[in-house]
């Protein structure tokens, strides 16, 4: 992406929130490549016409705000991936309340108050109170199945086992190592894998999730880091999603939701 937005004052102020404008618009549309033409499209507005970056908002909140004028335009850029399975889950996305979706990972990956949520999405306060709530029943009633977890510390693991539990997903077990994470998805596919980056053999939870699809073919994974910057640079293959360490129960509740409606389940096929 380009970094050379054409006042340095505002290529100054963008910088630092790119990585998680890419992370937003990735879990928006289930995909790195269609999240960051996403993006794309939203510096190439403000190159366009700096005007319409808001400088009076905090620059985060000035940002998102030209992506979802982007976004709710109609003719934003799509890498025209969005077929089969990614194709029936954004049908299953087009029937949700409107905005409901990116209001919810707004608040709780983005971390954004209803306050910004609202001035990002220009609408009132209390309907992007009403838009949070709303979403969450919503996304976690349409679909639930199997899910893989790769963690190597044990609190840690049995926390993210519990809450995902809790939101009527069947947990397959929980690997420590990438040799274990392999082993256990040849006896049980999941339908999504949430993996830490580091695990306890010094291995890479990267490097035990690319054999695991190698192997079982295309599973939506979630990866849980301490530095998620270093991997949403756009610049090489990076996951569709992503979050920070440490994280909260909100954010392993959306990102799950989220992550499974692009999962290879019979559900997705109705």
């Amino acid at each position: 992406m380009p970094d050379d937005i054409a006042q340095p004052d505002i290529a100054e102020a963008i910088g630092p929130h790119l990585p998680y404008l890419r992370r937003y618009a990735r879990a928006l549309t289930g995909s790195q490549s269609s999240g960051d033409a996403y993006a794309m499209a939203a510096l190439e507005a403000i190159l366009a016409d700096a005007g319409a970056f808001d400088t009076s908002l905090p620059p985060k909140v000035a940002l998102f705000r030209v992506f979802h004028a982007i976004w709710h335009s109609g003719g934003a850029p799509s890498d025209g991936s969005e077929t089969g399975l990614r194709a029936a889950a954004q049908k299953h996305l087009s029937k949700l309340t409107p905005n409901s979706r990116e209001a919810l990972l707004l608040s709780s990956v983005e971390e954004f108050s209803n306050e910004d949520i609202a001035s990002i999405m220009e609408i009132d306060r209390a309907e992007a109170d009403a838009l949070v709530e709303t979403a969450y029943t919503e996304m976690e009633d349409a679909i639930s199945g199997r899910v893989m977890i790769i963690e190597d510390e044990a609190i840690i693991a049995m926390d993210l086992e519990s809450l995902v539990a809790e939101f009527g997903h069947r947990i397959t077990g929980v690997a420590r190592t990438r040799a274990a994470a392999v082993e256990l998805g040849r006896k049980d596919r999941p339908d999504l894998i949430l993996a830490d980056i580091q695990l306890a053999d010094n291995s890479s939870g990267i490097d035990a999730v690319s054999d695991l699809l190698e192997e079982l073919g295309d599973i939506p994974v979630i990866f849980i880091t301490a530095f998620p910057e270093r991997l949403l640079t756009g610049q090489r293959h990076e996951p569709a999603f992503l979050i920070s360490k440490p994280y909260t129960e909100a954010q392993v509740r959306t990102a799950v939701s989220q992550a499974m409606f692009f999962a290879s389940t019979e559900s997705l096929h109705a």
